[in-house]
């Protein structure tokens, strides 16, 4: 399997693993506050990542001291703000309507992506996007249904995507790093953060069972997803990730309305059709000509198995690894994404 092919599967397992989630933390964050269910979430991830460095010897490169201010910067962005915003919303919006907004993340990630690293987007990128930014306007117009609440939830959950959006951009460069390091620096600031805040705040506790299954949560759909969409960076660059991880938001929606979270009004089924075509452009978006790759020396996870990387190991070494390497000056044409060796645009 190619890199890209690669890149979007591990894409599509984060989507899975965290769109079934929104519905879940509706019902498991009622009665609790939203700086609380936030906490926990971050807890479960912070939680999965310190099992997992268990016993484990990773082939990845190690954060270093000057990735600091770059994890501050996505603990509050996407441990703090976003799943708090995400958590207030979804008790007034509704678990359907709150999970088909969170498309809107592909939207301002591919956005932040353009325009902060240059990452290519073609003509149906574009219309992508726009019938994503057009459903969730259609959402909006269903949500007002509930009132000036349903409104203010959907805004909120909007905001939690572009704290997201933020989030994966910030992250981009991090994604050459052990992923569950990442996760474990970034959910134990973000958790203890929103933690402090919500018992200043006094906010209330929740059950034991709210509060297993908001750190199940946490542990699989904001730890083990997020993995995934570090792979899937490394491999495809932020936008085409963002792109992929779009197919979230269905997810998490069927399963709203299979528990019958509401009755979807006529601009949800709106909304959801034009989600639906704009996930199919960007899954079919295809990037390939003829470019030149420069003679550069680095360190960075790879496989020998990409056409990237044809250095020798004696004895052999099988699969992806981390070391210090030279590349010789090589023009080729292929399908490819915005990784660490496809940065023109």
């Amino acid at each position: 399997m190619n890199r890209i092919r690669v890149g979007v599967l591990f894409a599509v397992v984060a989507a899975v693993a965290f769109g079934v989630t929104a519905p879940i933390i509706a019902w498991a964050g009622a009665g609790i506050g939203p700086l609380t269910t936030a906490a926990l979430l971050y807890a479960g991830a912070a939680l999965a990542a310190a099992v997992s460095q268990l016993g484990r010897r990773s082939g990845d490169r190690r954060v270093r001291r000057a990735d600091a201010p770059r994890l501050v910067a996505i603990a509050i962005a996407g441990a703090a703000i976003g799943p708090t915003l995400l958590a207030w919303g979804l008790q007034r919006a509704g678990a359907t309507v709150g999970a088909l907004l969170l498309n809107l993340e592909a939207v301002f990630t591919i956005a932040l992506a353009r325009v902060v690293y240059r990452e290519p987007i073609g003509r149906r990128v574009v219309i992508a996007a726009v019938c994503m930014v057009t459903g969730g306007a259609a959402l909006a117009l269903d949500a007002a249904r509930g009132g000036s609440f349903g409104v203010l939830g959907a805004v909120a959950v909007a905001g939690a995507t572009l704290a997201w959006a933020f989030d994966n951009t910030w992250t981009r460069p991090l994604a050459e790093r052990d992923p569950w390091q990442v996760i474990l620096i970034k959910a134990t600031l973000g958790a203890a953060l929103t933690a402090t805040v919500a018992l200043i705040r006094g906010e209330p506790m929740p059950s034991v069972t709210a509060a297993a299954a908001l750190l199940a949560c946490g542990a699989t759909g904001y730890g083990a997803s997020l993995r995934f969409y570090l792979l899937a960076q490394r491999r495809i660059g932020a936008a085409r990730t963002g792109s992929v991880f779009a197919l979230a938001p269905f997810v998490g929606a069927a399963i709203a309305l299979a528990v019958a979270d509401r009755l979807p009004g006529p601009w949800t089924w709106v909304a959801a059709t034009l989600f639906a075509i704009g996930v199919y452009l960007h899954i079919t978006e295809r990037h390939a000509h003829r470019h030149m790759h420069a003679a550069v020396e680095h360190d960075h996870p790879h496989r020998h198995d990409d056409g990237h990387h044809m250095h020798r190991h004696d004895p052999p070494f099988e699969g992806e690894h981390s070391h210090r390497h030279v590349h010789e000056t090589i023009e080729h044409d292929h399908d490819h994404g915005s990784d660490l060796h496809h940065a023109h645009h």
